[in-house]
């Protein structure tokens, strides 16, 4: 068993992105120089976002030339509705060479859950 806990680590170390819950993600927000994205449509965004977030919809056309614009070498955080769309993001803009990529687990879902701040 503690193989297998061993490998799946490494393998997540590797795919260069870090999926937090709620707590962990508010937590890394702070830190400075933080490239806080989310991930859904502008609909969506509108409706209620975290707070200092930039609206980059992975749905459309102009996502990778939107996100070529930002620093590969600062963080860059992630989220969408449940965790999907931001999961392909992250591969995507680890695909483009970002370094430091952290996924929201359970997306913006997740977080009213926690009952974390959101901005309308």
């Amino acid at each position: 068993m503690s193989l297998f806990v061993a490998a799946s680590c490494v393998n997540q170390k590797q795919s260069g992105v870090e999926v937090v819950k709620p707590d962990g993600f508010e937590t890394k927000m702070a830190e400075a120089d933080v490239q806080l994205l989310d991930v859904r449509t502008p609909e969506e965004y509108a409706s209620g976002h975290l707070p200092n977030a930039k609206n980059y919809n992975v749905l459309a056309d102009d996502f990778e030339s939107k996100v070529a614009a930002l620093d590969k070498e600062k963080p860059v955080m992630v989220y969408c509705k449940m965790g999907g769309r931001s999961s392909k993001a992250a591969a995507k803009l680890k695909e483009l060479g970002f370094k430091h990529i952290t996924d929201l687990e359970g997306g913006i879902m997740s977080w009213e859950s926690a009952e974390k701040t959101i901005v309308k």
